[in-house]
């Protein structure tokens, strides 16, 4: 169930990809027309961040995240395991300590109506639910693959990495 989520964050990203696409399309088309497009930059960076956010789940999944690889290489055993686990433990905790600021900064801008400073006065909750859902999916990965290594199993990155 959590690899499938993983995946629909991976393909969220995507899709906001192609968002920011379009909106930059859309300004360079405006712009040669001679119409102005409020807030085009804004949506942008919105989509980016989008973007960037539900990815991460994904690409720890997918070993695309900038590991300690090369120390982990060079072990074996119980060394590896130990400190696969140490490596585990530390993403887990950064993971759910960004995590729960993410959700309490949605809350608050909520709470007190916060918008963008831009054109198109955006309420920043509403970008920044994404910043949020990213990183609490983020977390659960993590926990998920803490969970795998202390059982005695490997996590998907070490499985993909000592099947090469």
């Amino acid at each position: 169930m959590l690899q499938r989520l993983y995946a629909a964050c991976g393909a969220l990203a995507a899709v906001f990809l192609i968002l920011m696409l379009l909106v930059i399309l859309a300004q360079i088309l405006t712009r040669w027309a001679g119409v102005t497009f409020p807030g085009a930059p804004d949506y942008a960076g919105y989509f980016m961040a989008a973007s960037s956010f539900f990815a991460l789940a994904y690409a720890l999944e997918h070993r695309t995240h900038i590991r300690v690889h090369l120390l982990l290489s060079r072990l074996e055993g119980r060394a590896r395991w130990w400190l696969e686990l140490w490596c585990l433990v530390i993403g887990t905790g950064l993971s759910w300590y960004f995590a729960w600021y993410a959700v309490r900064a949605v809350r608050i801008s909520w709470q007190i109506g916060d918008v963008s400073q831009g054109q198109d006065a955006t309420p920043l909750w509403i970008p920044q639910l994404a910043m949020a859902v990213g990183t609490v999916v983020l977390a659960l990965a993590f926990l998920d693959h803490l969970w795998r290594v202390w059982r005695g199993g490997i996590a998907a990155v070490a499985e993909v990495e000592r099947t090469e």
